[in-house]
């Protein structure tokens, strides 16, 4: 007999494949621009430090995330560690975009995702200033987000932070620019950038950056809006490094920036807020098995700047899988095993 837990559980995941279709097909348009795509497969894993929740065994739950590299990474990294703990795991990944994760989690129709302290504070809670300590800036999400119903893990030692990235070869022409301040010093032609719609959008993108550092959106000493291009996430390294734009947004901790030998601005203001990877979780689910949080203890711990540089590299540079990295990442690092 199907008990009522189960019979709820295959409803929301009716929907949620209906749901992922939508995303998928999406996901092949992007493809098609330049990024990697996502499957639903993740390699058969065997045990390791993770264990098994007792009460967690063959219950559903919904991991969610984003549709590039990084998230990807993450998000498969997520689907091993809660398949390790016995769930009966949902995998939604490459939704496009922050909100509609955003959506998924508040409405209860997805239960566990990662995502960063800055996005959640500046986008989500719409608050104007960021906190420059990452750890303040995270305790200040986790107290905001409990009252939504969502409760954020400790964070981990990594910074995905905005960044503006120029081509090396390029810099000497461009006055040996190195930080963002010096935009400002530029021919009004030389301000060409490269961007994704989030960035060119969000409150703390594009036209705040160009604020901060004093070079007005749209006039015809600052930047004209025929400067901008708007590329998937993936295209953005591309277009930059072949000289589509002088400056391509990027994330700092991006293996592609070093494998293209592009150059950073120093954001020499700190414009950008820290952005400290976490995995948040539905306060009812993470109180129904508390243990979630051990599970991603250790995990949360080994990620780093560099850890995480790494795995993208491996993606974007290599042409990896994201699954097989994150799967072979959870293998070295002793959380599963090969089956």
């Amino acid at each position: 007999m199907i008990s009522t837990t189960q019979r709820r559980g295959q409803r929301r995941r009716t929907r949620l494949a209906v749901t992922a279709a939508l995303f998928a097909t999406v996901a092949v348009a992007l493809t098609g621009c330049g990024l990697k795509p996502a499957t639903a497969f993740v390699p058969a894993a065997g045990p390791g430090s993770i264990q098994e929740i007792p009460d967690a065994v063959g219950q559903p739950i919904t991991v969610i995330g984003k549709n590039y590299t990084e998230a990807l990474v993450l998000e498969k990294i997520a689907v091993l560690a809660m398949q390790a703990a016995g769930f009966d795991v949902t995998d939604l990944a490459n939704v496009p975009g922050s909100q509609p994760v955003r959506n998924l989690m508040l409405s209860g129709e997805a239960d566990l995702s990662w995502d960063y302290t800055g996005t959640a504070w500046l986008v989500y809670m719409a608050q104007e200033e960021s906190l420059d300590d990452p750890q303040e800036q995270w305790q200040a999400v986790y107290d905001a987000d409990l009252a939504n119903g969502i409760t954020w893990l400790q964070r981990a030692e990594m910074n995905n932070t905005y960044a503006i990235a120029v081509r090396s070869e390029a810099v000497p022409e461009l006055e040996n620019i190195s930080t963002l301040s010096e935009l400002a010093n530029l021919d009004a032609d030389d301000r060409t950038f490269c961007v994704e719609p989030e960035f060119n959008s969000r409150q703390d993108g594009l036209d705040g950056m160009l604020s901060a550092y004093g070079v007005e959106r749209g006039a015809a000493d600052g930047v004209a809006d025929d400067n901008i291009g708007i590329y998937d996430t993936g295209a953005v390294y591309a277009a930059t490094d072949r000289g589509a734009c002088n400056f391509g947004e990027v994330f700092a901790t991006d293996g592609r920036i070093e494998a293209l030998d592009l150059t950073v601005l120093e954001d020499d203001k700190n414009y950008f807020p820290s952005y400290s990877a976490a995995v948040n979780v539905r306060t009812e689910i993470v109180e129904q098995y508390p243990e979630i949080a051990d599970v991603f203890a250790p995990i949360t711990a080994a990620i780093s700047d560099d850890v995480m540089r790494r795995l993208n590299g491996l993606v974007d540079v290599d042409g990896e899988q994201p699954a097989d990295v994150a799967f072979e990442w959870m293998v070295e690092e002793g959380f599963i095993s090969r089956p």
